[in-house]
């Protein structure tokens, strides 16, 4: 392998781990276990699980719940 090649693995592959611990993170706390499963093949997947809104019952639901009463005062 050249030197770019290497510069360029390297990256990617950094990339996908900065990736796994953030986009990955919210697609299954968002309640959406087979794209973050899935994902983990196709990158992709995740993005698309992150921007999706929350399954009901999830932890993320239940966080943006929580924040939604103490905003209207209940």
């Amino acid at each position: 392998m050249t030197f770019l090649e290497w510069i360029l693995s390297i990256s990617l592959f950094t990339l996908y781990i900065a990736c796994l611990f953030t986009v990955c993170v919210l697609t299954f706390r968002k309640g959406r276990y087979v794209l973050g499963v899935i994902g983990i093949f196709f990158p992709i997947l995740w993005l698309i699980g992150a921007i999706l809104p929350s399954k009901y019952g999830s932890s993320a639901w239940q966080d943006e719940e929580v924040r939604r009463q103490i905003a209207s005062g209940n």
